[in-house]
């Protein structure tokens, strides 16, 4: 890999981590587009008799809620950066002619009978990978997969839903997720979980595959079919995992930054 390419990986990943540097709380004013200053919330709750009174108006009590909103802002914008990071690392290791191919949408309709675009972050496309060692892997690699989950291989390729973890158990979310799964199987693509995390709950693993998705998470060792680091080195011909270890001391630094504004009136 080129140092050019290293630094629009870095860059892809660490660029939405900025959006959290200017993250400040709303305080229940969400006409607000930027939340609250540090002076505006002092206005706004020393003006209130209640909250004065108990003594709420504090740098403290600000600090509070910049953090606990900002900490949710950080896996929000870690997570862009994984999607960010892995749609490029589609796009260098397939030679797609169009950048497009590295994305899939759809168009379905909401209860109000408005049509909506639904999207996921991630499309290896059969036809249109140019690297011809990294279409004989994908090509196998789905195969594989497809004997796995008890299904026969699809004719277009595979597409993912990028996330940097997932510790969530909501319902809503993992029924949309299922809804996402049989259209991606109904248009002729086996849908896949890039999980960047090695933390998610065996009973979501379990369950996503049932309904015949794949899921990949961050275990530095397994096969390709458990290990999204063991799937982008074996299939995309792609090192992840050294990717992070070669970067993490710049990564974690960002980080720090970020997270001592956060916990900062």
């Amino acid at each position: 890999m080129s140092e050019k390419q290293e630094k629009t990986y870095l860059l892809k990943f660490l660029e939405p981590l900025k959006v959290c540097k200017r993250y400040k709380p709303k305080f229940g004013q969400g006409n607000k587009e930027e939340g609250l200053s540090l002076s505006q919330f002092h206005s706004l709750y020393s003006a209130d008799p209640f909250y004065a009174w108990c003594g709420l108006n504090s740098d403290l009590m600000y600090a509070a809620h910049k953090a606990a909103g900002g900490m949710t802002s950080v896996y929000r914008q870690i997570g862009k950066g994984c999607e960010n990071l892995f749609r490029e690392i589609i796009i260098d290791a397939t030679g797609y002619g169009d950048r497009a191919f590295a994305g899939w949408s759809y168009k379905t309709k909401t209860s109000a009978n408005k049509e909506k675009t639904l999207s996921l972050d991630g499309r290896l496309e059969l036809a249109q990978i140019q690297n011809i060692k990294v279409k004989t892997n994908v090509n196998r690699w789905i195969k594989d997969y497809c004997a796995l989950l008890g299904a026969e291989a699809p004719k277009h390729g595979a597409v993912f839903e990028v996330r940097q973890g997932y510790k969530s158990k909501d319902s809503k979310r993992q029924n949309a997720d299922i809804d996402n799964v049989a259209v991606a199987w109904s248009q002729g693509y086996l849908p896949v979980f890039a999980i960047f995390s090695a933390q998610i709950d065996g009973d979501l693993v379990l369950r996503y595959r049932n309904n015949r998705a794949g899921i990949v998470i961050g275990a530095t060792s397994g096969s390709s079919q458990e290990s999204l680091f063991t799937f982008c080195k074996d299939v995309l011909e792609y090192d992840l995992a050294d990717f992070f270890r070669r970067n993490s001391a710049q990564i974690q630094a960002e980080m720090h930054d970020t997270l001592e504004l956060l916990l900062n009136a």
